[in-house]
């Protein structure tokens, strides 16, 4: 079970990585906007669509890798307190009753939508210059497909915590700064890095 769980947050990473490009599309679209509207005095009619597209399929596309790290907003001021199985009862409880549900509705939702901008060739309603929208609105089943695969990772790693009492390792790429921070402080505070006493 351990073995699909790093499967697929594996495959989480690497879509949330490839999209997380979109953040260099997007930087450059807005600077080039910025540049040209006010130091050429010349705005593009293509600027404004790029950055919502761009962030928009980022933004969709990044979910399941901040699952798969656990990164998701929770409001866990009772859940941290509770022993690790207890949380994964309630975690998957939870995956059962409302997430699946829900990623289920935005696959099926969003495969309709997907499909009519396609049959439409859908272009952008916000500027004369017409960039298509119908890829982003694609990505939306995509988006539901790679969560639904993200959520039975989720729910192996719940299973598999109930079973051991403890939850699986979750990879780790990125460090909060204020962990980095204490990490720091916590090794030159450790007795062995103390500098010796001048005479």
């Amino acid at each position: 079970m351990l073995r699909v769980v790093q499967l697929i947050d594996l495959l989480s990473t690497w879509i949330g990585k490839c999209f997380g490009w979109m953040i260099m599309v997007l930087t450059f679209s807005v600077g080039y906007e910025v540049f040209v509207r006010y130091v050429l005095n010349k705005p593009t009619t293509w600027a404004f669509d790029v950055s919502y597209i761009s962030y928009g399929a980022l933004f969709m596309m990044a979910g399941a890798y901040a699952l798969s790290r656990n990164g998701q907003v929770r409001a866990d001021v009772v859940y941290r307190l509770l022993r690790p199985r207890t949380q994964a009862i309630m975690d998957l409880t939870l995956h059962i009753l409302f997430y699946f549900p829900a990623v289920l509705a935005f696959i099926w939702s969003g495969w309709n939508f997907a499909r009519m901008s396609f049959m439409f060739k859908e272009l952008s309603i916000f500027s004369p210059a017409g960039i298509p929208v119908f890829p982003l609105k694609m990505l939306i089943p995509l988006t539901g497909v790679v969560l639904f695969i993200q959520g039975i990772a989720e729910v192996l790693r719940c299973i598999l915590c109930i079973r051991d009492g403890e939850w699986p390792p979750r990879v780790q790429d990125v460090e909060e700064t204020e962990v980095l921070i204490l990490q720091q402080q916590k090794a030159m505070a450790a007795p062995g890095d103390a500098p010796a006493k001048g005479h």
